[in-house]
């Protein structure tokens, strides 16, 4: 018996990192070609491609090799403990159960995890955005145009919206024009800030409007929505350092204040 589980175990986890490590074996390759297949077949019902368009990988290799990783390692991960529970426990419903569950777990583990990293980058996009749009403004009224003024602070700036500019660029030397490579970087970015100041600097360009007002409009408007997130994530520090405050100190002094007189309530009833 214990033979077969050792065949098993040499059989199952080698199989079930076969996705996951190296392109060297030809099985390996064959799975991956596989996977490849059925992840252009399968429906987008999350909506993986623009979440990986919105992180800058957009591309349809960038999809298939997401859907790689997310199936080699639930496959591994059911592999293994498929393993490991019907060694220890000798109970194949189990193992099966298991190796189900971690598959599933490990699949929905990786999609937070990219869901956790889009939502860091918007985040990273709205605090640098008051700053990149004040540079914008001061650009255009130094009498640069538009596009040179983009120009100026993909090249100068760094950071996350300092990239959704070189993008833009890139698109306007492309061939595309202006405004649509505009409003593809604010359908890209999943920012209502973002959506809002796009739609407002590509109608002020193609109806003529003077952008220097438009752009201080946004500016004040940035300067007061971070603010205001600043106060909120202030006001959610304060209410979780008051946690081990209410549960914790505040008991272990109302324990020690009492204490005495407990003792001697206990002294006289003995």
């Amino acid at each position: 018996m214990n033979a077969i589980l050792l065949v098993t175990a040499l059989l199952v986890i080698p199989a079930g990192f076969l996705i996951v490590i190296g392109d060297e074996i030809d099985a390996i390759e064959e799975a991956q070609r596989v996977i490849r297949k059925n992840a252009k077949k399968s429906g987008d019902r999350t909506q993986l491609r623009s979440r990986l368009e919105e992180l800058g990988r957009g591309s349809e290799r960038d999809y298939v090799d997401f859907r790689i990783k997310q199936y080699g390692y639930g496959a591994a991960s059911s592999g293994l403990s498929f393993t490991v529970v019907l060694i220890l426990m000798h109970n194949a419903l189990l193992a099966v159960f298991s190796a189900a569950l971690l598959g599933v777990l490990a699949y929905v583990l990786m999609d937070r995890e990219l869901t956790k990293d889009i939502k860091k980058r918007r985040e990273f996009i709205e605090s640098e955005f008051p700053a990149v749009i004040e540079m914008l403004t001061l650009a255009i009224a130094a009498g640069e145009t538009p596009m040179s003024a983009i120009l100026r602070i993909a090249n100068s700036a760094d950071g996350q919206l300092a990239k959704e500019f070189q993008i833009v660029v890139a698109g306007v030397r492309s061939g595309m024009p202006l405004n649509e490579t505009l409003d593809a970087m604010g359908r890209r970015v999943k920012s209502v800030m973002i959506r809002r100041f796009v739609d407002a600097l590509v109608t002020a360009t193609l109806r003529g409007a003077p952008l220097v007002e438009v752009l201080s409009r946004h500016a004040v408007e940035a300067r007061g929505n971070q603010r205001n997130r600043v106060m909120g994530a202030a006001g959610k520090a304060e209410i979780s350092m008051m946690i081990p405050v209410v549960f914790l100190i505040l008991p272990i002094s109302i324990l020690f204040a009492l204490w005495p007189s407990l003792t001697n309530l206990n002294m006289f009833a003995n």
